[in-house]
């Protein structure tokens, strides 16, 4: 590997931007910046340019969205992984493939350095730092950069740090508010300004993706989500692939002011924060995955993969994507979704979403067991002996001990 050499992940925002100045400063690197396409932003017209014109050497583009999708997207989806039961981990699930990209990135270019834009105080510095060493482990060590980490600047003397450094930063007027934004194709999560007073009501221009409920649509709106083995595949009957269905669910969704998340969180490095998601499309996948899961499953998978589920939506937020117990996870939730195919009929309308139908053949639900009418094929008379044997052993020790002197 060139020592020379340093990859930095690149959004095109101000603190990537500086960093390519810094890094050449401080370290004494060329600097090669990744861009990663995983939907939904970051905007790629003119990165190359900017990101030569800080004083990379080169820009490299990749667009990841079919396996962000694919690799990590649903099997997050497949675990129900939601993060203290509210957060669909869009963030958390994009760092583990970015960190591969610059990992193989860093190999491709023979580079022995890799520089991520994360503060000190946040959890994406673990998420990145854990997998690129765990990846690189059987390898050259690769040295990891954290210029945000480092350098302790303000957002004002990071301004008069690019304009020392020749950098041109696109100018926001003295009225509209600066936050900052992670977004990709399952969700956004958007951080700052007033935001961090928890007493606050997020106001409106933080919100990009979805309506405000008094601009969406009077009328609800039913849509069809077919699933095969846990795996959305088309949507109105139409077979389309995952990038497309979380694409369009995002639009029509957040048309109808679905998938916002105001929530409290309990960061990995020890501290609350308020943050605020938008995830239309993976609000509506859980839902219509969740209701065919009850369709589907015995009561005792559905109890062991709910506690799953938990384990691995903390795996995947704590930065532990790449370790053996969530592909041990994997494994079970792919074996225990062999039989949830169907389709799930979801009606969207004023920021809710409810499950209105569900179809499977492979559905545990027996009408005629179910029924009360006429239909109703239940051997009633084996309730009896049922309910004796159910209750034996509580008796039993309601006159041995529990309720000996009638408390």
């Amino acid at each position: 590997m060139n020592n020379k050499k340093c990859i930095l992940a690149y959004s095109g925002g101000m603190d990537s931007t500086i960093s390519i100045a810094w890094i050449i400063k401080e370290y004494n690197l060329d600097v090669i910046t990744l861009t990663l396409d995983l939907g939904g932003g970051p905007e790629l017209d003119g990165i190359k340019e900017k990101a030569k014109d800080a004083g990379a050497i080169d820009s490299l583009i990749w667009d990841v969205r079919d396996e962000f999708v694919n690799e990590y997207v649903f099997k997050g989806l497949k675990a129900r992984a939601l993060y203290e039961g509210k957060y669909p981990l869009s963030t958390a699930l994009g760092r583990p493939l970015m960190a591969k990209k610059l990992v193989e990135a860093a190999r491709l270019v023979g580079a022995s350095s890799i520089a991520h834009g994360c503060t000190g105080k946040g959890n994406d510095q673990v998420r990145f730092d854990s997998s690129i060493m765990t990846l690189s482990a059987h390898s050259d060590p690769i040295n990891i950069i954290a210029p945000a980490r480092e350098w302790g600047m303000t957002r004002d003397e990071e301004k008069k740090y690019a304009q020392k450094s020749g950098i041109e930063l696109r100018e926001v007027g003295n009225n509209q508010k600066v936050y900052s934004i992670d977004r990709n194709l399952w969700g956004q999560a958007i951080e700052g300004e007033d935001l961090e007073d928890t007493w606050v009501i997020p106001p409106e221009d933080a919100y990009s993706w979805t309506s405000p409920m008094d601009k969406t649509p009077d009328n609800h709106q039913d849509l069809i989500i077919n699933f095969d083995q846990g795996t959305p595949t088309a949507m109105n009957e139409e077979k389309i692939g995952g990038v497309k269905i979380i694409e369009n669910l995002n639009n029509i969704a957040g048309n109808h002011g679905v998938g916002r998340i105001d929530h409290v969180e309990n960061r990995l490095v020890g501290i609350k924060s308020r943050e605020i998601y938008e995830t239309p499309g993976a609000i509506v996948l859980h839902t219509a995955l969740n209701a065919l899961e009850t369709m589907c499953l015995s009561k005792e998978q559905q109890r062991v993969k709910q506690n799953l589920s938990q384990i691995y939506a903390d795996l995947v937020y704590d930065g532990k994507w790449f370790t053996e117990l969530r592909a041990n996870i994997d494994s079970f939730m792919n074996d225990v979704l062999k039989y949830t195919s169907g389709k799930v009929k979801i009606r969207l309308f004023k920021g809710s979403v409810t499950v209105i139908g569900i179809q499977s053949n492979y559905s545990l639900y027996d009408f005629g067991l179910a029924t009360y009418s006429s239909d109703d094929n239940f051997d009633h008379s084996a309730a009896t002996g049922f309910i004796d044997i159910y209750s034996l052993s509580s008796r039993t020790q309601a006159k041995k001990q529990t309720y000996k002197d009638a408390r």
